[in-house]
């Protein structure tokens, strides 16, 4: 490298950060606008543990024992409970729907065949496309979701899903 193309390229740059500068500050007007934060509403601990019990008090009254897993709006479990048959790999597999519901906004029974396709978004770890998972959704906002898995049939672990958000959702409506 030659002096001269340091310099020059050092011109270049100093150019290039005034440039970028006076873009930013000419912008500077609509970003005060702008929030500096957003405020995220989540479900509390109680709440995560009424929609987990009542799934689970619906489901054994269907005669089957299972595990329910709520996750918060991150995405992280706030409350997995497993009943006592219910196997173990249905802890993993009811993360994994209210993981999807979350994810997707929607009920993981709405979402298959969606992704059937060979290297589709469906091979992401994590993500389970079988009836089961339902989102918490209230006042317009998505709070969580819901997965319960161990029931014979996936409408069956949708319907205990439900049900577990139905004991609370019209508080949740009310509370925002």
């Amino acid at each position: 490298m030659t002096l001269q193309w340091i310099v020059t390229r050092g011109k270049l740059s100093l150019f290039l950060v005034l440039l970028l500068s006076s873009a930013l500050f000419a912008n500077r007007a609509h970003a005060d606008e702008a929030p500096l934060w957003v405020s995220v509403k989540r479900i509390t601990l109680e709440t995560a543990s009424i929609i987990a019990r009542r799934a689970i008090e619906v489901c054994r009254e269907e005669g089957v024992q299972v595990s329910v897993t709520v996750v918060d709006r991150a995405g992280a479990p706030q409350v997995m409970l497993r009943d006592v048959l219910a196997p173990e790999i249905s802890m993993t597999i009811s993360e994994q729907k209210a993981r999807t519901a979350l994810s997707f906004n929607a009920k993981t029974s709405a979402l298959k065949g969606r992704f059937a396709e060979f290297g589709s978004i469906a091979k992401v770890k994590g993500l389970i496309f079988s009836a089961g998972g339902v989102p918490v959704n209230a006042a317009g906002r998505i709070l969580g979701g819901v997965g319960v898995s161990g029931a014979p049939s996936g409408a069956l672990d949708e319907k205990c899903a439900q049900a577990g958000i139905d004991a609370i959702i019209d508080e949740l409506e009310m509370a925002d």
